[in-house]
C-alpha cells in the first residue's frame, strides 16, 4: 500500500484576511483509498496577504509514529477515548488474576503510563480463576469494566461479570461488584462488549453452547440483559475452525451509515484471525438476516512483520480525531511451547485503520504503516 498522490488545497480570500490553513490533507492511496494526514506547513510571508494575486504554500505531512508493540505482554486491549483528554486502557495480564488500568493523553504514552490494579480476583468462588478480557466503558456518568472470570474451584466455568465505579477517575474511584450478567444458558461465556445504537444499548458476547458462536441481546442495566439473545455468527469457514471453532471477541465501530462487528476466529495461536460482521445502521440488529459475514478473513498472520495471531480488537481514534485506530493483540513469533492460552507474550499493539471508497473499513495487514517520507503538501491560495 503506498501514496499515489496528494490532494492540492484551495484557498480563496480578499485582501487582508487572515490565511487559516487545514490542519489535515488528504492522500490518495492504491486501490482507491483516501486518508487523511496531519500537515506542517511551512512559514507564509504575511505580505502576500495585502495584494491580489496567488502563491502556493508547501507542507510536510506527519506519518504515524506509534510504537509497536505498544504495551507488551497485555492480551485482549480495550481503549476508551473519554471527553477529559485521556485514552484510558485496560487488558488481559498473563497471570490472569486482577484488571488493571493505565492512562494518557496520547496513543504513544500508553506505552510509559503508569498501570493500576483496580480489583483482583476472589481467592475462592466466583470471579476466582481466568480474569479475562477485560473492557472499560462510560455509561450515563457511570464507569463500568465488563470481564470474564471463571471460579476459584473451577476454572473453566467462565461468565460475564460487571463492575461499576461513581468517580470520575476510574484509576482512583471505587469499584463496586454488580455481579454475573445472567444469560439465559449457563454455558461458557465471555469477551463481552457493549455499544449503544439509537437509544438502545445492546450487549454483544460470545458463547459455547454447542460452540463458541458470538451472540446479540439488548440491555436494560449496564448489568443485564432483557431481551432473549439473538446468534449472529457461528463458526463455518475454514479459517474460522482451525485448532477450535471459535467465534469470539466482538468489537463494534459505526460508520458511513453502519455497524461493523469485527471478531476473532480459531485457536489463540498463530491461526487466530479476524472476521467482520456488517449491518445497516437502520436494521433490526436483532435479526441475523440483517447481517451480512465476510466469506474471507480480514486481518490475519504475517510473517514478513514478524506478528502472529494478530486478533481480539478494540478501535478508537487518533488524538486530533481525524482517523480510526485498530488495536489489538498478536505475537512475535510463530512456535509456542505449551498451550497458548498461556504464552504471556501477546502484545497489545497499534495501526491505523483504513477505510474503501464503498465505506467499509480495510484492516490491511498487522504492523503495516504507511510511509509518507518525500511526499509534500500543496495549497494554492488566491487573493482577490
Amino acid at each position: 500500500m503506498k501514496i499515489t498522490s496528494i490532494k492540492e488545497c484551495s484557498i480563496k480570500l480578499e485582501v487582508g484576511d487572515s490565511l487559516n490553513l487545514p490542519q489535515h490533507v488528504v492522500a490518495e492511496l492504491e486501490g482507491g483509498l483516501q486518508e487523511k494526514f496531519p500537515v506542517e506547513w511551512d512559514t507564509v510571508d504575511l505580505s502576500l496577504l495585502e495584494k491580489p494575486g496567488s502563491f502556493t504554500v508547501e507542507g510536510t505531512i506527519r506519518g504515524d509514529n506509534y510504537p509497536n508493540p505498544l504495551v507488551p505482554n497485555r492480551a485482549d486491549p480495550y481503549v476508551y477515548k473519554h471527553t477529559d483528554g485521556y485514552y484510558y486502557f485496560t487488558g488481559s495480564v498473563p497471570e490472569y488474576d486482577r484488571l488493571v488500568l493505565r492512562r494518557s493523553r496520547t496513543v504513544a504514552g500508553w506505552s510509559s503510563a503508569e498501570e493500576t490494579v483496580i480489583w483482583t480476583k476472589h481467592e475462592t468462588g466466583d470471579m476466582g480463576n481466568h480474569i479475562w478480557a477485560p473492557e472499560l466503558h462510560r455509561i450515563d456518568g457511570k464507569w463500568y469494566i465488563h470481564f470474564a472470570a471463571g471460579s476459584a474451584e473451577e476454572k473453566w466455568a467462565i461468565r460475564p461479570y460487571v463492575l461499576e465505579c461513581e468517580d470520575e477517575n476510574p484509576l482512583t474511584g471505587t469499584w463496586t461488584e454488580k455481579g454475573k450478567i445472567k444469560l439465559p444458558v449457563e454455558s461458557f461465556s465471555l469477551d463481552a462488549t457493549t455499544f449503544e445504537h439509537l437509544g438502545q444499548r445492546y450487549l454483544a458476547w460470545a458463547q459455547i453452547i454447542d460452540v463458541s458462536c458470538l451472540y446479540i441481546a439488548r440491555m436494560d442495566t449496564p448489568w443485564s440483559i432483557c431481551t432473549e439473545p439473538v446468534m449472529l455468527s457461528s463458526p463455518e469457514y475454514d479459517w474460522e475452525i482451525q485448532g477450535h471453532r471459535v467465534n469470539e471477541g466482538p468489537a463494534v465501530l459505526k460508520r458511513n451509515g453502519r455497524l461493523f462487528m469485527a471478531y476473532s476466529a480459531s485457536a489463540t495461536d498463530d491461526r487466530y484471525c479476524m472476521g467482520l460482521l456488517t449491518v445497516d445502521d437502520t436494521s433490526d440488529l436483532l435479526n441475523p438476516a440483517s447481517w451480512t459475514k465476510s466469506k474471507e478473513p480480514v486481518f490475519v498472520s504475517d510473517a514478513a512483520a514478524s506478528e502472529y495471531g494478530p486478533g481480539h480488537n478494540s478501535f478508537t481514534v487518533s488524538e486530533d480525531n481525524a482517523c480510526d485506530l485498530l488495536i489489538y493483540h498478536a505475537r512475535p513469533y510463530k512456535d509456542i511451547d505449551g498451550e497458548p492460552l498461556y504464552d504471556p507474550n501477546r502484545h497489545a499493539r497499534v495501526q491505523r485503520l483504513l477505510w474503501k471508497p464503498d465505506g467499509t473499513p480495510f484492516f490491511a495487514t498487522p504492523g503495516w504503516k504507511l510511509d509518507t517520507a518525500g511526499y509534500i503538501a500543496k495549497a494554492v491560495v488566491t487573493i482577490q
